[in-house]
């Protein structure tokens, strides 16, 4: 019996073999096309009938009929055969049944007690591993079963556990389906318990038995029937399928001028055939399996490349394929126009900015035009010199254009506006004081004629001015101040009618509402609004207050003519400040005890 370091080596052998070729299928069926000649013809199934040799190893002791132990060995069996069908998942894995039988039923001894020596039989299936090859294919497999024992010293058969491991090399004449298996080798580990010896050899009824753990070598030649069903048969391996070929546009959308790539991909040739190509399509250019499309002058639109390739001239065979492509059109930029103020005034200018996008960044140009003034570029900025542009509404047109003929436009409406004149305003005149004579609170007297003379001036200087005379008078005066101040405006106009010979049409006399012994004067220019500028006056009726005749005074000294100053709104007092008036000076009589000073002299002012 063999020792037992032995056995176990060789039972985890066996089973190392049989777990990685099981463990490798998921991943085989997948990634071993490429494994061994992919032109090499590979059956989807096969069969194998041979003969075997077994060598069954080690030595067993079994109890004899007188109770002793005899050493014995398995002899080799050279009476073999080996039977097996495989299925192939792909070119190179695939599932196998197989089986074994050895020297059955051969140097039968007792007929109780089975043969005097060895008789083996397996029935095994497990996985198959083969490199297709055009003449040679080797192969691996890992098989696992039952075996049914018997021996080696007259043991009856009994069945027992077995694991193969091993391979071998098949030969195919060309592309037959008959090949000869050149050789198969495999180790066996097999497990045969009997029992123990019973029995006697006087009741003719001993039998031997063992518990045995045998190792075995096996080597088989033989026959290979290979399926008419095969992976890439090569020319001459039965009929060969006609080719096929695809068709790819790389990109399959372009704009005008970007080149197409037509890559034609053939299956099934002859390599031992000349190969030809034919491209057909608008614009095509081909050179082998790869054609270019020049799409410059190619109008927007779908366009078909037809190709044809074709092995021969021995046994002509080809295969079509086509490939689509689309030109799109270059799309329009897109352009938006934003001005930096909407009026302008015709000595200014304004600026446009002009916002383009292209779809496909191709380079943009900028133009403006306007229906008035004059415009100029910078970038992508429009500038407006609005010098000679009548007032009212312009259009700036503008436009942007990329380099393939595409533009988009924009435009901007402005309005020039004429700045208006200021409006002209209330000029205040001097005033007259009335408060120095009280017999006479309404004569105007040689003390106004300086002032009268200024007023006088002003509507000669100033043709197309007005005056308005505004009569004051105190609440205090006894005939009242809206009888006083009327009497002293009409009387003041009378003067300048008739002294200066003014146009009493050019003056308007009304009575203020200051408390005061005045006659305030107002030159009016064209466009001014008097009401506007000195407010709370009444007009007076002329048809009812004439002016008064007026006599000669005795003659007294001449004051100064009060400064001009300019009645203010109550709620335009910041605007027109009215100046303080100067302290009233106090006429001196000739006759004064306590003057300083000679007072000048007044040419007298002619009675009426």
């Amino acid at each position: 019996m063999l020792s037992r370091p032995f056995l176990a080596t060789g039972r985890v052998l066996a089973l190392a073999l049989l777990a990685s070729l099981t463990s490798s299928l998921p991943a085989q069926v997948t990634s071993s096309q490429a494994k061994g000649n992919p032109n090499a013809p590979a059956s989807k199934w096969d069969i194998f009938v041979g003969y075997s040799l077994l060598d069954p190893r080690g030595t067993f002791y079994p109890i004899q009929p007188d109770g002793s132990v005899l050493p014995v060995s398995f002899k080799l069996e050279k009476t073999g055969i080996v039977e097996s069908a495989a299925y192939y998942f792909n070119r190179n894995v695939g599932v196998v049944v197989e089986g074994g039988e050895h020297d059955l039923f051969t140097n039968t001894g007792f007929a109780s007690t089975g043969s005097s020596n060895s008789g083996i039989l397996t029935l095994q299936s497990g996985i198959i591993y083969r490199w297709p090859g055009i003449h040679l294919t080797p192969f691996v497999h890992g098989l696992a079963g039952g075996a049914d024992v018997d021996g080696p010293d007259h043991e009856p058969y009994t069945w027992g556990p077995v694991v193969t491991g091993g391979g071998g090399l098949d030969w195919y004449f060309g592309c037959h389906t008959m090949g000869i298996r050149i050789f198969e080798a495999d180790y066996l580990f097999m497990h045969a318990n009997s029992g123990v010896s019973h029995g006697t050899l006087a009741a003719d009824d001993f039998t031997w038995a063992d518990d045995e753990n045998i190792n075995a070598f096996r080597f088989s030649t033989g026959i290979v029937f290979r399926g008419a069903s095969y992976y890439n048969p090569v020319s001459g391996c039965g009929p060969m399928p006609p080719p096929e070929m695809a068709c790819v546009a790389t990109p399959n959308v372009v704009f005008p001028g970007e080149p197409v790539t037509i890559t034609a991909t053939p299956t099934g040739l002859n390599p031992k055939q000349t190969v030809t190509y034919e491209w057909t399509g608008v614009g095509v250019q081909g050179n082998g399996s790869i054609a270019t499309v020049p799409t410059a002058s190619l109008p927007a639109g779908t366009y078909t490349v037809h190709a044809k390739v074709t092995e021969g001239p021995k046994h002509p065979q080809s295969a079509d394929c086509d490939a689509s492509f689309s030109v799109k059109a270059w799309e329009p930029p897109v352009l938006t126009c934003a001005a930096s103020s909407l009026t302008l005034n015709p000595d200014q200018t304004g600026t446009i900015t002009l916002t383009a996008h292209s779809p496909q960044n191709l380079p943009l140009t900028y133009s403006c035009t306007t229906t008035a003034g004059a415009v100029t570029m910078n970038g992508n900025i429009a500038t407006l010199n609005a010098v000679g542009a009548p007032e009212g509404p312009l259009t700036v047109h503008c436009k942007v254009d990329d380099d393939k003929g595409g533009s988009a436009k924009c435009d901007s409406t402005l309005t020039i506006v004429v700045p208006k004149p200021p409006l002209p305003h209330v000029q205040p005149l001097c005033s007259i004081d009335f408060g120095t004579d009280a017999q006479h609170p309404t004569r105007v007297d040689n003390e106004a004629k300086a002032c009268l003379d200024q007023v006088a001036l002003a509507l000669q200087q100033n043709p197309d001015s007005t005056l308005v005379i505004v009569g004051e008078a105190a609440g205090s005066e006894v005939a009242g101040p809206t009888v006083v101040g009327a009497q002293r405006a009409v009387n003041t106009k009378q003067y300048l009618t008739t002294e200066k010979g003014i146009d009493p049409a050019r003056i308007t006399v009304v009575i203020g509402g200051e408390n005061s012994k005045e006659v305030e004067d107002y030159l009016v220019p064209t466009g001014a609004t008097f009401t506007s500028d000195v407010p709370n006056t009444t007009p007076i009726d002329e048809n009812i207050v004439k002016p008064q005749e007026r006599k000669p005074l005795p003659m007294r000294a001449h004051p100064a003519a009060k400064p001009a100053t300019l009645k203010a709104k109550p709620a335009d007092k910041a605007k027109t400040p009215t100046p303080a008036k100067k302290p009233e000076q106090k006429t001196t009589r000739p006759d004064d005890k306590k003057k300083t000073a000679p007072a000048p002299a007044v040419k007298p002012y002619p009675g009426p």
